[in-house]
């Protein structure tokens, strides 16, 4: 199985160097990353529910997609590869903001990132990688807003940030 690596970055996103993910995740540094949030026609969102087997946040809920961008690679390239290998579809996606946050996990991790807001429109529905994705569901905003007021611990720590960003 081949390394992912990671884009470290300082806090105006000036690239500083390259580790290997996990690692980067067991030392809290600052990385990119990226978060996208696809609607369709009726102004619902496309939510996954990340698999069983992911090494933090696991079977909980967030953004159509999220990862980071390969060393040498675009915002919007990875997140048009991300999007298709996790997700199984493609759109036009525009960047629309961003914003740092760091969140430790019980197992001793850490997600550290300055993380690209990304957001597309289409009514396909997506063909899941198992791998990455247990389920996916189209939800109104306040819907999703409610629930997460009333049940927090169903979302991961950054869709509850960047859902405020879109």
């Amino acid at each position: 199985m081949n390394k992912e690596y990671v884009i470290l970055v300082d806090e105006q996103d000036n690239d500083i160097g390259v580790m290997e993910k996990l690692l980067a995740h067991q030392e809290g540094l600052l990385h990119r990353a990226f978060s996208i949030f696809i609607f369709n026609e009726k102004g619902e969102l496309l939510l996954q529910q990340r698999a069983l087997s992911k090494y933090h946040s696991a079977g909980l809920w967030t953004n159509t997609c999220c990862s980071h961008p390969r060393p040498n690679e675009t915002i919007k390239d990875a997140a048009n590869r991300r999007l298709f290998e996790e997700m199984g579809m493609s759109c036009d996606l525009k960047i629309i903001s961003n914003f740092i946050y760091k969140t430790p996990f019980e197992n001793g991790l850490t997600e550290h990132e300055l993380d690209y807001v990304l957001t597309g429109i289409t009514n396909q529905n997506p063909h899941i990688n198992k791998d990455e994705v247990e389920n996916y569901k189209w939800m109104a905003i306040e819907d999703i807003k409610k629930n997460i007021i009333s049940c927090p611990d169903l979302y991961t720590s950054w869709f509850k940030i960047a859902l405020e960003k879109v």
